[in-house]
């Protein structure tokens, strides 16, 4: 029997990281491609030279889950004033559903600036997993943005009095 959640280690995602990052988010995001029907999704699209890039971004974070030596998450966060914005949440597809998602959520407040009040993220529409994961963590969703062929779901979560700062302490 499979364990119910896996622990993980999470850290930021350095340069030497990218060929490993770049292979997860390929694995974890084919599932969404089949969902939509359309093989050219951005995650599965990005380049290797496209992905060093994004990490080494000024106001991007993107945190990372090992077990032991190995990446079987993670999330990317886009720091702007006020407010960070969650995308491209990926957990290898052997270990969906067993709370790594859940962790890389919840390891997110302590990368960002204490100004932040508003946390948004954004998936497909018909990605009813993801949806039920976001709204089980408090996000609640705000409006659908079409681009392309596909039609996003933006969902937001108000962070509280002290959920930045006592997540940092914990």
């Amino acid at each position: 029997m499979r364990p119910m959640s896996v622990d993980v280690t999470i850290r930021p995602v350095t340069d030497d990281d990218a060929g490993e990052l770049l292979t997860l988010r390929r694995a974890a995001f084919v599932t969404e491609a089949q969902t939509y029907g359309d093989p050219n999704i951005p995650p599965l699209t990005q380049t290797l030279e496209e992905l060093r890039a994004d990490l080494g971004a000024p106001g991007i974070v993107t945190l990372g889950a090992w077990d032991g030596h190995r990446l079987v998450g993670s999330v990317r966060v886009q720091l702007e004033p006020g407010k960070a914005t969650l995308g491209r949440l990926a957990v290898a597809p052997d270990l969906q559903g067993q709370g790594i998602g859940t962790q890389m959520l919840l390891a997110i407040p302590p990368h960002l600036p204490e100004d932040t009040s508003e946390l948004w993220v954004f998936t497909g529409r018909d990605s009813v997993q993801n949806l039920a994961l976001y709204q089980k963590h408090g996000y609640t969703h705000q409006h659908d943005e079409t681009a392309g062929s596909l039609t996003y779901a933006y969902l937001r979560k108000i962070l509280g009095d002290g959920d930045v700062e006592d997540d940092r302490g914990a």
